[in-house]
């Protein structure tokens, strides 16, 4: 025989409410704990967050820093470069006037004897270049020796010896049928001394060879001086 115990429905009432209840505990201890889980990894995660964008900030400040350094340096460097080339400028210079000084050294030296001898023209310091195809620059110095001299009046000539196709022919410049301007360059005229350079301009295609300087008074020869090429 089996014997039956009946619960009576207010007992199964309340056993399901404390059931539900306990469920509901247990759900809400379960989500506390899963929102407190996440809340510490969402801490965690702002934590870094603001250590990175902290370390963002701090790079981005040495970056400006190191671009604004760059920035002075290179216009450090252009003006140190202006600088040279400023420098070079004037050490050519002043090698060219250190040159010219020495010319006119060696020419005053070269005066010294030349007052005691006897009167007479001279040709020192002739220099003779190719500055082009067709072209020659020509320098000297002209000199008159001897004490209480008088004007010296003359006219330059020059004698280039060319080469063209083969042949060799000689220029006499100025040319006969010069412009009367430009044969006023080869006239001379001075008491001691007078520096002299001009240009000249051979046929194209022909070779300058030698290049001889004729000092004229009254069409005679009073000095001449050569130099080759």
């Amino acid at each position: 025989m089996t014997i039956k115990t009946h619960l009576r429905w207010p007992i199964k009432l309340a056993l399901i409410i404390i059931v539900l209840g306990l469920s509901a505990a247990f759900a809400m201890w379960a989500y506390e704990l899963g929102r407190g889980i996440s809340g510490q990894n969402r801490d965690a995660e702002k934590q870094q967050l603001e250590a990175l964008k902290e370390r963002l900030e701090t790079l981005s400040a040495e970056h400006d820093q190191f671009s604004s350094t760059a920035i002075a340096v290179e216009s450090q460097l252009t003006m140190e470069r202006s600088a040279a080339k400023q420098l070079a400028a004037q050490v050519r210079t002043l090698q060219a006037e250190n040159n010219k000084l020495k010319e006119d050294l060696a020419f005053f030296e070269s005066l010294l004897p030349a007052s005691t001898g006897t009167g007479g023209i001279s040709i020192q310091q002739l220099k003779i270049e190719n500055i082009g195809p067709d072209q020659l620059k020509y320098r000297l110095l002209l000199m008159q020796g001897g004490k209480g001299t008088q004007q010296f009046v003359g006219n330059l000539q020059l004698a280039v010896t060319v080469e063209h196709d083969g042949k060799s022919s000689m220029i006499i410049f100025p040319e006969r049928n010069v412009a009367e301007p430009e044969r006023d360059k080869f006239k001379l005229a001075f008491k001691h001394y007078q520096r002299v350079e001009g240009m000249l301009t051979v046929p194209e295609g022909a070779v300058a060879r030698n290049v001889q300087v004729r000092v004229l008074e009254k069409g005679q020869i009073r000095a001449q001086e050569s130099a080759n090429l």
